[in-house]
């Protein structure tokens, strides 16, 4: 028997989104894909979004990770599974859901589990009698589920996160981003980015570097903002397409990150490994499991432009090194990391739920 099965996208689906995957100018988003191969019906926050002025009172008040869970309580008892595919839903949900006479499984991805207020709120409403099993990305937060929330670590599975490896593909660059001779180093993203240290590790380098501060989904204050840039350092948004550019032209991908206990980076990381450029990042204590050190790629310790500084020079210094990593780094990524393997991980632990 085949499991029905609804599945949460925290935002709105771009209903452009289609048009531009088949085009080739962006990769395939997680839910597409796991739509498919679950398969499942998918529930966004537009459709959760009540409508009217007291609908719109209502959304300032709660907000609409609690409006998509309140969706997820209306529409869950036609399904077997429904599967939250961040806390934010997952959580609210799993509190309305003790009201509910009969409801159906639940199977939650666990972004950040760790901070105090998730903790409480978990313990005080008791919600992991709510959540049939979690999915998490780190090894720090299935330790906060196992052995700070209580959950069984049978009902608790880290996996890698993922890329759309066919997307990010060197073969599909027909025009790299232009370079002026000098190598190239590229930083990407802006959730918890430290481009502080990032910045003053590569001050009088001969080389360029391009940080790209942006995010699709972050609300976080970008960190190269206020910074007294170098001449060789550019600071500036891309959408996909011309990101899949950039890499294309980077000797090194660098994520530089602040000190945190979720993945924070992992996006940026894979798809540099996925472009085969060799990636340096910052290990933190969430950061921990997407690199192998000096095999598929570089840790350096938080905050230490000194050291971050003596890798990128030693890698600049050594192609056949920097080769190395990439190519390891690609293949791991292709094995461990990519979307279709990701949704058929999904598609096996709705099986085993119901």
């Amino acid at each position: 028997m085949t499991a029905s099965v609804l599945l949460t996208v925290t935002g709105t689906i771009d209903p452009g989104l289609a048009e531009a995957i088949s085009a080739n100018r962006r990769p395939r988003a997680d839910f597409t894909v796991m739509s498919a191969t679950i398969p499942a019906d998918l529930i966004d926050q537009a459709a959760a979004r009540p409508t009217g002025k007291i609908g719109r009172a209502v959304r300032r008040v709660v907000g609409d990770g609690v409006l998509l869970a309140v969706g997820c309580v209306r529409r869950g008892r036609r399904y077997d599974v429904v599967l939250t595919d961040s806390e934010r839903i997952g959580m609210p949900f799993a509190a309305l859901r003790r009201f509910a006479c009969r409801g159906p499984r639940h199977l939650m991805i666990g972004h950040r589990l760790s901070p105090q207020k998730k903790v409480l709120l978990h313990r005080w409403m008791r919600l992991r009698g709510q959540i049939d099993h979690i999915v998490v990305y780190s090894s720090r937060q299935r330790d906060v589920a196992v052995e700070v929330l209580g959950y069984r670590p049978d009902q608790v599975t880290l996996m890698p996160f993922m890329v759309d490896t066919e997307f990010w593909r060197r073969e599909h660059v027909i025009d790299a981003w232009p370079t002026g001779g000098r190598p190239l180093i590229c930083a990407v993203g802006q959730e918890l980015r430290d481009y502080p240290t990032f910045v003053e590790s590569v001050r009088g380098l001969d080389v360029d570097i391009v940080i790209a501060a942006s995010s699709p989904w972050s609300r976080r204050a970008d960190s190269s903002a206020g910074i007294d840039l170098p001449d060789n350092v550019t600071v500036t948004g891309f959408d996909h397409f011309d990101l899949r550019r950039l890499y294309a032209a980077s000797t090194l991908v660098v994520v530089p990150v602040v000190e945190t206990d979720f993945q924070a980076g992992i996006t940026s990381i894979l798809e540099g490994m996925a472009m085969g450029v060799p990636v340096v990042a910052t290990r933190t204590t969430g950061q921990t499991d997407s690199i192998v050190d000096d095999v598929t790629g570089r840790y350096v310790p938080p905050g230490d432009a000194a050291f971050l500084r003596e890798v990128i020079e030693a890698l600049l210094a050594d192609p056949a090194e920097a080769s190395r990593l990439a190519a390891n780094g690609q293949q791991w990524v292709r094995e461990h990391a990519g979307i279709e393997g990701y949704a058929d991980r999904f598609r096996r632990l709705v099986g085993d739920l119901v």
